[in-house]
């Protein structure tokens, strides 16, 4: 059966894969409300399209930091890739890279940043950091990130301490024992440890940290998981309220929830720049590796440019908020 659209990659994924790697990929911290909220959230916005408009050349272009994408459609950050394929994220580089568009690479990633880099050497690379207890070893990460040619540094900040993800306390899941996070390594133990426990997260990082990051990196730092309090469920709520804030000084992104080109025309609407798609890509990965990853975004590249012909926009510019209504209540 072909697959084409993202729901028929998750079909066919969850057969393909162990019922614990599934869950791991699938599965949200607690009863998973946030991830499913943030995908039905999508379906609650209505779009209200402009015709008689000239959309016989529609452009996909954007930029994010100062550098073109194919498409406002980029790959978030994700741990153990090698759980879905074997060649885990150097798979998904090369499809980045392929399809013109920014991979962020995790701190938990399965393979080295070296491999990464080797395997997509022109793609565009984002390092996203887990702030560690030991700052020494993150001051290394991130100028190892830098040195490799990553373009941003994103600081997760709305992870303290990791989720109660019930399905892998369940089913016993011990990563350690199928992966080496050798990033997180000393070059000593890179060699001598075979295995190496997911390391803690510092959650005592706070606001006067960011001149720390300042001081040991030129790169441009993305803070991923800005959110306000009263909306912090709702991730497609607090996008109105984080665009409105920052009055088009910063760039806003979002990740979550995005399964369909039409969410990402939504998103943009909203007034993110871009947005950044996490499980789908997984789901791509699992059922055929680097062509897999590369289906996912051309099936959500070809449902944005369709939404965008549909609704009149010409452009990524010609997005605006009043192409969206959201119900009355």
């Amino acid at each position: 059966m072909s697959l084409v659209c993202l729901t028929d990659f998750q079909a066919r994924a969850r057969e393909r894969l162990s019922k614990s790697t599934w869950d791991f990929i699938d599965g949200g911290a607690d009863d998973s409300f946030t991830r499913d909220d943030n995908i039905a959230a999508f379906k609650r916005i209505r779009l209200r399209p402009r015709f008689l408009k000239d959309v016989s050349k529609v452009d996909t272009r954007t930029t994010i930091q100062g550098k073109e994408i194919s498409a406002p459609i980029c790959i978030a950050p994700m741990g153990f890739h090698c759980l879905a394929w074997p060649d885990g994220e150097m798979s998904t580089a090369r499809a980045a890279q392929a399809a013109g568009i920014c991979y962020i690479t995790s701190t938990y990633a399965s393979c080295t940043l070296e491999n990464i880099v080797t395997a997509a050497p022109s793609g565009l690379r984002w390092f996203q950091l887990y702030v560690q207890p030991d700052r020494q070893l993150t001051k290394q990460l991130i100028q190892r990130a830098e040195s490799l040619g990553f373009k941003a540094l994103v600081i997760t900040v709305d992870v303290p301490i990791v989720g109660n993800r019930r399905h892998d306390i369940r089913n016993k899941l011990d990563l350690k024992m199928n992966l080496l996070l050798k990033d997180l390594q000393s070059p000593k133990e890179r060699d001598s440890i075979p295995h190496l426990q997911m390391s803690a997260i510092d959650p005592s990082i706070c606001w006067n940290d960011l001149s720390w990051f300042q001081s040991i990196t030129q790169l441009p730092i993305i803070l991923k998981g800005i959110l306000t309090k009263e909306d912090a469920e709702l991730a497609i709520d607090a996008l109105t309220e984080v665009v409105t804030a920052v009055q088009g000084k910063l760039e806003v992104y979002l990740d979550g929830g995005i399964r369909t080109g039409n969410d990402v025309l939504k998103a943009l609407a909203l007034g993110a720049k871009c947005v950044f798609v996490g499980r789908p890509i997984l789901w791509g990965l699992a059922c055929e590796g680097e062509h897999g990853v590369q289906e996912v975004l051309n099936i959500l590249k070809k449902e944005l440019h369709t939404s965008m012909t549909l609704t009149g926009c010409r452009s990524v510019a010609e997005i605006t908020q009043d192409l969206v209504q959201f119900p009355r209540l």
